[in-house]
């Protein structure tokens, strides 16, 4: 199988990328180098499959039509859609490139899948387009969604152009909605790598709101299983999985776990709560682990501890 993987610098994409070039999968990885965090990281986490064979990257924007003519000779079977504008908070600030990349460029994937005649395709949605929503724990049969932020309203556009391509143009797609990941490789930005970060350097952490937010933290290892489980997933349609730990852990408790881990108190300033933030995400995986057979296997304890090794190595002076 030949697959392309948009974003494949990224934390989930090149995680993604190792996995697949593992199994023999040939790979054709493309990625803009957004700024949004250094480009050295980026290269790091590529690093590995640049010396696979079964690998080519291409340095391309999703939103740029020329980019998808460059990839029409390549002979994909399959796209794994993740490249996109990430970060809740920061697509409030700059909702017009949010929109632009993550519906548009989802829009120009599709044409070149429906153009290529490229049949599988795995969208990268995201908890967020569940929003304020007190039907917990979330599920995939709930069809109320309104979200509160850019990015939400973003992958949510994007997963109902996934719907219309479908329902139009036969393309088989599977949208997978990923629960905050953590783990090795987690983007500087996240609350994971800030707040290992900050409390190694003795700087201040800042919590929003009350610090009584709770989240579904997801293991990178077990993310990845999940891509790979709606990978093989024999599907004709449209289908929509959460890929979650479906276990909720309060921001108070991540942070005494990160200080016990590391040995040292974090110094903790609070601010107010910030637009398009939710107060709690929580995943119902019954169809995930029904039709995909996805069992988390990695908690947020073991998963912190595995990020830690990982940001020692890497950044650690």
């Amino acid at each position: 199988m030949r697959i392309l993987v948009t974003g494949a610098c990224g934390f989930i994409g090149s995680s993604l990328t190792d996995f697949l070039l593992e199994q023999k999968h040939e790979v054709v990885g493309i990625d803009n180098f957004d700024d949004f965090y250094s480009r050295k990281i980026k290269e790091s986490n590529i690093a590995q499959a640049l010396k696979n064979p079964g690998f080519r990257f291409f340095e391309l924007d999703i939103c740029s039509r020329d980019a998808w003519e460059k990839l029409s000779t390549h002979g994909i079977d399959t796209i794994i859609h993740l490249a996109a504008k990430a970060g809740v908070r920061p697509s409030m600030e700059k909702p017009v490139e949010y929109n632009e990349v993550n519906i548009i460029g989802t829009h120009l994937m599709l044409e070149f899948a429906r153009k290529q005649g490229i049949k599988k395709i795995l969208f990268a949605s995201s908890s967020s387009v569940y929003g304020v929503n007190k039907n917990l724990p979330w599920s995939v049969n709930d069809t109320n969604l309104l979200p509160i932020s850019i990015y939400a309203f973003s992958k949510l556009t994007g997963e109902q152009l996934c719907r219309y391509y479908h329902e139009n143009f036969g393309l088989h797609i599977t949208v997978l909605r990923f629960f905050t990941v953590i783990g090795p490789r987690q983007r500087p930005d996240l609350v994971i790598h800030k707040f290992v970060k900050a409390i190694s350097e003795d700087r201040e952490i800042t919590l929003f709101g009350n610090g009584n937010t709770f989240r579904d933290y997801t293991f990178i290892g077990d993310i990845v299983a999940g891509i790979v489980g709606a990978l093989t997933y024999e599907s004709q349609g449209y289908e929509i999985f959460n890929l979650g730990n479906s276990h909720t852990v309060g921001l108070l408790e991540l942070v005494a776990t990160i200080e016990d881990l590391l040995g040292k108190k974090a110094r903790i300033t609070y601010l107010p709560e910030q637009k398009g933030d939710v107060p709690y995400t929580w995943s119902d995986i019954q169809k995930t682990t029904e039709l995909l057979n996805f069992h988390p296997k990695t908690d947020v304890r073991e998963g912190i501890s595995k990020f830690i090794d990982w940001y020692k190595k890497e950044f650690a002076q």
